[in-house]
C-alpha cells in the first residue's frame, strides 16, 4: 500500500523524445526498498526452494531487464532457461516440464506460436504451470478484452513493459516480484489439488470395484449402458425392481460414475423411518423448534447437498413428506422445522420402489405428480430368474468376497451343485443368492456338492449326520460359542423373512419390530 501511494505521488517526467516516462525506479532507496525486502522476507518464510523460471523472450534488451528486476531475489528466483522461439519453448517443456515452476513470456515472439495460442499449448503440457505475460501492447491503453483473453487462455497475470528508455526494470519491481511468488504458490496449490483428486479418484475406483454389477447376460449389459447414460446427466431417476435385485447398487454406480462422484452419496431407507420422524430426518430442524430439540440437526438432504440422495422404498413415505419432497424437486429448497427461511439445496434424487406404483397412486397412497417428477428416467432392474446365466459369475464373486482364503481358491462347487443353484427359483433374487453362498462357506467344506447346496437352500437332505455337519456337534474341538450360533440362526431367519416380504417395513412388521430396530439389527447382522 505504501508502494502504491508513493508511486501515485511521484509526477511523470517527459524524456528527450517527448515520451512520458516513469520515475518508479528512482524510489528504490526509500519506501520501495523497505517494501521490496519485506516482501522478500515474507516470501522466504513461505518458500523453501528456489523458484525455477522459463523465460520466453526474443529481445535481449528485455531479457536483461527481467534479470535486473529479479536480481535482489536471486536466492529465491532462478531463470534456468531463456528461449526466443515459441516452438522451441514447447519442445523444451515437453522434455522438461517438471523442471519449471513459472513461465514468463513475451506476448509477441518469433516462431509462429505466440500469445493466447502459446499459453494454451503450454497449459496442455502441464496444467499446473503458471504463466506471466509481459507485453508492450497495452502501454497506451486499458484493454479489458485483451486481459480477458489472456486469463481465459490460462495466464496467471500480465503486465505492460516499461518504456524502452528505462533500462533497469521490466515493470514496477514489487508488483512483478510478488506476481512470481503468487504464481508459484498457485502452482503448488494446484499440484496439491491434483494429487488430492488423484487420491479421491483412486478411492472412487475402489468403491466401484466393490459395487460392480456382475453378469454378462443381455439384460445386465443393457442395464450397464443405462447406468452410463444416467451418470452423464442430473435428471431424477426412478429404479424399479423386485426385492433383492440390487437397486441401491445401481444408484451407487450412477452416482460414482457421474460428476458428483466426489460428493456424498446418501442412501435412505424410507420404510425404516418412523412416520412421525420422517420430515425431521429428511429435512432437519433448528434448536428449540420443539421439546427435546436441544441442538439443531441437519437433514439428510443437507448432508447430501451437491451430491446424491437415494430414497429406497419411496412408496413408504407418508403423504405429508411426499408434499415436502415435491417442493424440494420443484424449487430446490427445503423447509426445516423451526426455521422461517427456506434452505437451498442442490441434490440429485434417485428413488426406488418394489411395489406396483400405479396401484399405490390409484389407492391415493402416493402422489401422482410426485411420481411423474421422480420418473424422468425409469430403470428396471431385472430379476435373477430372468438372467440365470449370470449365476456362476455371481457365485464366484460372492465366494471371493466372503471367503478369507479366496486367494487360494479352496472352495469349489461341483457341476451338480452349480446346476442346482441355476435351477432354483430365486424369489429373493441376488440378495438370496448372496445369503446362500455365505451359508455354503459356513459349512467349511472345500468341495461343495449338490447335497450341501440343497441344504443351504433349505431343502431336506437325507444324508447321515448332516445336521451334525452343519453345527459340528460331534466334534468337541469345534464347539462354537452360543453367540455365534445365535447370530447365525438370527441372520438366516431375518434373511428368510426379508426374502418373503415386499419391503423392509413389511419385514419389520412380520417380525414384530419397529422399523428402526429392524434396520439396526440387519446392519449388525451384516444384511445391510
Amino acid at each position: 500500500e505504501l508502494a502504491v501511494s508513493q508511486r501515485r505521488a511521484v509526477p511523470m517526467h517527459r524524456n528527450t523524445n517527448g515520451v512520458e516516462g516513469y520515475t518508479h525506479h528512482h524510489l528504490l532507496n526509500g519506501y520501495y526498498i523497505y517494501i521490496f525486502y519485506f516482501c522478500q522476507q515474507r516470501s522466504a518464510m513461505k518458500i523453501n526452494k528456489k523458484i525455477e523460471i522459463l523465460l520466453i523472450e526474443d529481445e535481449q534488451f528485455d531479457v536483461n531487464r527481467i534479470h535486473k528486476t529479479i536480481r535482489p531475489f536471486e536466492d529465491r528466483l532462478h531463470i534456468c532457461e531463456v528461449v526466443s522461439n515459441g516452438r522451441v519453448a514447447l519442445e523444451l517443456l515437453e522434455d522438461k516440464s517438471n523442471q519449471f515452476d513459472v513461465v514468463i513470456m513475451d506476448y509477441q515472439i518469433v516462431g509462429g506460436i505466440m500469445g493466447e495460442n502459446l499459453i494454451r499449448q503450454i497449459k496442455k503440457i502441464d496444467s499446473t504451470l503458471q504463466i506471466i505475460v509481459v507485453t508492450k501492447m497495452t502501454i497506451n491503453m486499458s484493454d479489458f478484452h485483451f486481459a480477458n483473453a489472456l486469463m481465459e487462455a490460462g495466464a496467471t497475470w500480465y503486465c505492460t513493459k516499461y518504456p524502452g528508455d528505462i533500462e533497469n526494470y521490466i515493470y514496477q519491481p514489487t508488483d512483478f516480484i510478488l506476481s512470481i511468488f503468487n504464481a508459484y504458490e498457485k502452482k503448488r496449490l494446484e499440484e496439491e489439488k491434483l494429487q488430492s483428486n488423484k487420491k479421491l479418484q483412486k478411492n472412487i475406483e475402489t468403491i466401484l470395484a466393490n459395487k460392480q454389477i456382475i453378469g454378462q447376460s443381455p439384460e445386465i449389459i443393457k442395464l450397464r449402458k443405462q447406468i452410463e447414460l444416467c451418470a452423464k446427466s442430473d435428471t431424477s431417476i426412478l429404479i424399479q425392481g423386485a426385492s433383492g435385485t440390487g437397486k441401491e447398487l445401481v444408484a451407487a454406480n450412477i452416482h460414482y460414475l457421474g460428476h458428483r462422484k466426489f460428493e456424498s452419496f446418501v442412501p435412505v431407507n424410507c420404510g425404516g423411518i418412523p412416520e412421525n420422524l420422517v420430515e425431521s430426518e429428511l429435512f432437519g430442524f433448528e434448536k428449540g423448534s420443539f421439546t427435546g430439540a436441544n441442538a439443531k440437526k441437519p437433514g439428510l438432504f443437507e448432508v447430501a447437498n451437491n451430491g446424491t440422495i437415494f430414497l429406497d422404498e419411496i412408496t413408504e413415505l407418508p403423504i405429508a413428506a411426499q408434499s415436502s419432497l415435491l417442493r424440494v424437486i420443484q424449487e430446490g429448497e427445503i423447509d426445516k422445522i423451526g426455521r422461517t427461511q427456506k434452505v437451498k439445496v442442490n441434490v440429485r434424487i434417485i428413488a426406488a420402489l418394489n411395489k406396483d406404483i400405479q396401484q399405490e397412486i390409484k389407492e391415493r397412497r402416493f402422489r401422482e405428480d410426485l411420481y411423474y417428477r421422480l420418473n424422468v428416467v425409469p430403470i428396471c432392474v431385472p430379476p435373477l430368474n430372468s438372467r440365470k446365466e449370470d449365476i456362476p459369475l455371481l457365485v464366484k464373486h460372492f465366494i471371493q468376497k466372503f471367503d478369507e482364503d479366496s486367494a487360494n481358491n479352496i472352495y469349489q462347487i461341483d457341476d451338480a451343485g452349480m446346476k442346482t443353484l441355476i435351477n432354483h427359483d430365486w424369489r429373493g433374487n441376488v440378495r438370496e443368492l448372496q445369503n446362500v453362498v455365505q451359508r455354503l462357506l459356513f459349512y467349511k467344506e472345500t468341495q461343495i456338492g449338490e447335497e450341501y447346496v440343497r441344504m443351504a437352500l433349505g431343502e431336506q437332505v437325507n444324508i447321515d449326520n448332516q445336521q451334525q455337519q452343519l453345527l459340528k456337534l460331534g466334534n468337541k474341538s469345534q464347539i462354537r460359542t452360543w453367540s455365534e450360533i445365535e447370530a447365525k440362526v438370527r441372520s438366516e431367519y431375518f434373511q428368510f423373512v426379508r426374502d418373503n416380504t415386499e419391503s423392509d417395513a413389511e419385514a419389520a412388521r412380520a417380525l414384530g419390530l419397529a422399523p428402526p430396530n429392524y434396520h439396526r439389527m440387519c446392519k449388525k447382522l451384516g444384511l445391510k
